[in-house]
């Protein structure tokens, strides 16, 4: 920085605020464009892009789960093994009677042989007789979503009456993909906090650069008499708008990556891999909470950035002004 500028924003810390001419312009403590302040925006961004990417993903992979549970809570399965010993299609029967008699079922459905074969042949392959196998038969229960079915007086009855038919409520499969959720959660907000902790790093560093390259200034400001709040209020005030400027680009380019994702997902065919892709992530599909977690991202962000060179150049300036109060 030069030494007018250093003049001049001594001044302005010394003595009180005066009246300027229309257009002029105080030069800042903190030069506007830097290779240090491009770098740090850049850096920024990047690691906001990161952050907000994790959040988006998250709150995809959250959301999936939580229409998965409340998919697989509505429904029940009934599985009826043959035996040599009982008539397979009576005991489908008297299965599918005691379903109907349950309170908080209102549908059930029967898979046919042919249908329950069906369901095997993505892991069998199609074309293969296997009438000589004892597939179970599947009867396929849909519940009350606001009421609670009777399924313990279901598995006593079908005990008593059908003692190869079993009753899976999915417990297991809700189980995991509760604790598949919290994983991916806790795995997204493990990597927010370490985004933050490296943007928090990186604006110490550019602090102490950018404090280091205007020593001068800040020797002419000490000696005028300006206090270490006003030298640190000006850095603050400075990296506070860099942080926000890169955790906007950051973010928006992580909104619009996942928009361009969205919009390659609905120009794909209709086919098997895609409907596999939906089903385990979702539709790709932004909602408000998307938006407010990048936006609170690219919010904390800055204000870290503020918060962080304020402490770092007030550290900073104990140590410039130490010796000389000695």
């Amino acid at each position: 920085m030069s030494d007018p500028a250093a003049k001049t924003i001594a001044s302005e810390a010394a003595d009180p605020p005066v009246m300027r001419p229309l257009g002029s312009r105080t030069p800042p403590l903190v030069p506007a464009a830097s290779a240090e302040t491009r770098a740090l925006v850049g850096v920024i961004a990047i690691l906001t892009f990161l952050a907000a990417l994790c959040t988006c993903a998250a709150e995809l992979v959250a959301a999936a789960a939580a229409d998965w549970q409340s998919a697989i809570a509505r429904e029940v399965t009934i599985q009826v093994r043959p035996t040599h010993q009982r008539d397979i299609e009576a005991d489908v029967a008297r299965a599918a009677a005691a379903a109907r008699a349950t309170a908080g079922v209102v549908e059930v459905r029967t898979f046919s042989k042919e249908e329950a074969q069906r369901l095997l042949e993505p892991w069998l392959g199609a074309g293969l007789d296997l009438g000589e196998l004892p597939v179970p038969r599947l009867i396929a229960l849909r519940l009350h979503p606001g009421g609670q079915a009777d399924l313990a007086g279901l598995k006593a009855r079908l005990g008593s009456e059908t003692p190869n038919a079993t009753l899976d409520d999915h417990g297991l499969w809700l189980s995991r993909l509760s604790t598949m959720a919290r994983t991916v959660v806790a795995v997204a907000v493990a990597i927010v906090a370490l985004v933050f902790l490296a943007a928090g790093l990186a604006v110490a560093f550019a602090t102490r650069g950018v404090v280091a390259a205007n020593r001068e200034v800040v020797d002419v400001l000490h000696f005028v008499g300006a206090q270490d709040s006003f030298i640190a209020r000006e850095f603050q005030r400075r990296f506070f708008h860099l942080g926000l400027k890169g955790g906007l680009i950051g973010g928006a380019a992580a909104l619009l990556l996942v928009m361009l994702l969205g919009w390659l997902a609905e120009a794909w065919s209709r086919d098997a891999s895609r409907d596999q892709i939906e089903a385990l992530f979702g539709a790709f599909a932004l909602t408000w909470r998307s938006y407010a977690g990048a936006g609170l991202v690219a919010a904390v962000i800055a204000a870290m950035a503020a918060i962080v060179s304020r402490a770092t150049v007030r550290r900073l300036l104990r140590g410039l002004t130490a010796p000389a109060r000695g």
